[in-house]
């Protein structure tokens, strides 16, 4: 089965719970006060997000109003050229630069991160990149474990110290490493204890602090896990991780278990941030570039 495939297949809850709805929705029933009001829950349910919902109804009362809708069967096209506009063009996470490319995950623990960072690893060095790991969650013994299964697994170099240990001196060691070995790509794994509690937002900047002594201009790319089954919980975490570290790109796993697959459009949206990798899926090949627009295609084909 190709990508777009299981794309599709992935999204089966949030379709179902989405755009079927719409459809019954308007189902025979002209575009009124009470189908528009029908309309924005239903988009807020699918965590698209209150503002979003609101300016998607409005240019369709804007729309029925002048007569530019002729048939309620046209509202799902309506629905699906809004969507794409809305959530704009895609963007890849492309090393760049002199190496190494120095990788930041954060998110909060369970929602896929160290497996985001070693199907990512796995990845790149299928492109031919050379890859090394750095173990700077040290809260969790077991988290050190997990990186360096995916080391094996991916065949990427993985820096460690003692569990317990300061996880900065971790990220300065690995990308000293790196830098020594001549290293192409370097993700950094971090602990995620609940993202209110503040020593692990002030561990977080200190560890950015010592990228960037290690290496001036790093992380090149701060790259935060969500976990797509969080639906609006998850665009609070975005919000607090960016006002910490700064995030520039967004993973958003488990989207194939979920019907809130709708949180994409209220990230961009709200955070303005791209979401860049997807996942639909537990295997390696199942985290992928986002292509928005093959996303709204999914979920309306």
């Amino acid at each position: 089965m190709g990508f777009f495939e299981r794309l599709k297949q992935g999204l089966t809850k949030t379709k179902q719970g989405f755009v079927e709805k719409v459809e019954s929705i308007f189902q025979g029933k002209p575009i009124d006060s009470e189908t528009l009001e029908e309309l924005e829950e239903t988009l807020i349910l699918a965590d698209i997000g209150a503002i979003n919902a609101s300016e998607v109804v409005d240019h369709l009362r804007e729309k029925a109003r002048k007569g530019e809708l002729g048939e309620s069967g046209s509202v799902k096209e309506f629905l699906k050229k809004e969507l794409s506009s809305l959530i704009g063009a895609g963007q890849k996470l492309v090393p760049y630069g002199e190496k190494p490319f120095v990788i930041l995950a954060v998110g909060v623990n369970g929602v896929g991160k160290t497996t985001t960072i070693g199907k990512l690893a796995s990845r790149f060095r299928d492109q031919g990149y050379s890859v090394l790991l750095a173990a700077g969650d040290t809260f969790r013994a077991a988290a050190i474990e997990q990186l360096e299964i995916w080391g094996e697994r991916s065949n990427a170099q993985v820096v460690k110290h003692q569990s317990g240990s300061d996880p900065s001196a971790v990220v300065f060691d690995a990308i000293e490493a790196a830098r020594a070995r001549g290293t192409d790509i370097v993700i950094i794994d971090t602990a995620g204890r609940l993202h209110t509690k503040s020593p692990l937002m002030e561990e977080l900047k200190k560890i950015r602090r010592v990228c960037d002594k290690a290496l001036p201009g790093a992380p090149h790319e701060v790259l935060l896990v969500v976990d797509a089954t969080n639906g609006q919980n998850a665009l609070k975490q975005a919000e607090i991780f960016n006002e910490t570290v700064g995030v520039t790109a967004i993973a958003l796993t488990k989207l194939d278990g979920t019907a809130k697959g709708g949180i994409v459009f209220a990230i961009k949206k709200e955070l303005n941030i791209p979401v860049k990798l997807i996942g639909v899926g537990e295997g390696v090949d199942d985290l992928q570039d986002f292509e928005p627009q093959d996303f709204v295609k999914a979920l309306f084909d």
